[in-house]
């Protein structure tokens, strides 16, 4: 089996490295090829690991936890959630923003990128990290779901004192690979316009995220973008 040697931030390559040399991975990596020669693949290549380069292992203060990287072209960028500038903003992204301006008083920026957030220690992880053009779903169950579950359990073991925000059932499935002792976990409706009415609108994970990091003795996150 040959070694996979991923470009991703070294802090993250040496907690993975048994994830990558795995059996699992060496399928989901071929896979990934044969997709890639029959059909467009989001993100980028270059951009898969987008999220773990921008919030290093250390630096992790809050996890926050998506499903699928957008289907739309432009649309991913390897941040869940988030669109790179000029690209408009999704509905559920639309709804963070009005959470955050309820919860923080922060206005909605012009633009759905958020990268400052993922620099700042926010590590926006989708559960599987790519996805066929315009198919939504199309690449779970392909060995995304085991990889990103490693890594939640790793910040969970060699962490302490981390924010989770599950928001949605699929998030929530999460909740037992993370050692609730030891972390924080926050749960809500997912931001969808189907279920954003439903216990997102109102949940203030903004300010409660930053109250316990505070209680922790962790600088609090810089929401603004």
């Amino acid at each position: 089996m040959q070694a996979i040697n991923p470009v991703i931030e070294e802090g993250w390559k040496q907690i993975l490295w048994d994830e990558f040399q795995s059996p699992y991975f060496s399928k989901l990596k071929e896979f990934l090829v044969n997709e890639r020669e029959h059909h467009p693949v989001y993100p980028p290549g270059r951009l898969i690991f987008n999220a773990f380069q921008h919030t290093p292992f250390e630096k992790v203060k809050v996890v926050l936890l998506g499903q699928d990287p957008y289907h739309g072209k432009g649309q991913a960028h390897g941040l869940c959630f988030s669109v790179p500038i000029g690209i408009p903003k999704p509905p559920s992204l639309v709804n963070i923003f009005k959470e955050l301006e309820n919860d923080l008083g922060i206005p909605p920026p012009s633009h759905g990128n958020l990268e400052k957030w993922a620099d700042r220690g926010v590590f926006l992880l989708n559960a599987t990290l790519t996805v066929r053009a315009n198919q939504p779903g199309s690449h779970q169950n392909k060995g995304w779901e085991i990889f990103t579950s490693r890594v939640i359990e790793r910040i969970s073991e060699y962490k302490k004192g981390v924010v989770f925000l599950l928001w949605g059932r699929f998030a929530q499935a999460k909740e037992s690979l993370v050692n609730s002792s030891n972390h924080m976990i926050l749960k809500a409706a997912h931001p969808s316009p189907l279920s954003a009415q439903h216990g997102f609108f109102g949940c203030r994970h903004f300010s409660r995220t930053n109250a316990y990091l505070e209680q922790q003795g962790i600088p609090a996150i810089d929401w603004t973008l």
